[in-house]
């Protein structure tokens, strides 16, 4: 299993992930809604599209902006639909 940890909870856990440019996509199906609050911010990126984020709340701290996500992204990336990366801090780690 892979897993996404912040503030010492697994916020994210799957069999798989897609890796580009060094990040874990997790499948949405694989995150803990309840640790997710979607953002206002966007970026673009040349070849993947417009990204949009998610803050992680855990424990009464907010992460803002840790995860991101393309909900159209650009054909060159149509695998990563669907999927959410992480950043700012959290941990993506093997487990047995």
């Amino acid at each position: 299993m892979i897993q996404a940890v912040w503030n010492e909870t697994v916020v994210a856990e799957a069999e798989s992930t897609e890796i580009v440019e060094g990040n874990h996509y997790f499948p949405f199906s694989a995150l803990r809604q309840e640790y997710f609050e979607k953002s206002d911010t966007h970026t673009v990126c040349s070849w993947k599209g417009t990204a949009s984020y998610y803050s992680l709340i855990v424990g009464g701290k907010i992460n803002k902006d840790a995860a991101w996500f393309y909900p159209e992204p650009k054909s060159a990336a149509g695998h990563i639909a669907n999927k959410v990366a992480f950043r700012k801090g959290v941990d993506v780690r093997h487990t047995s």
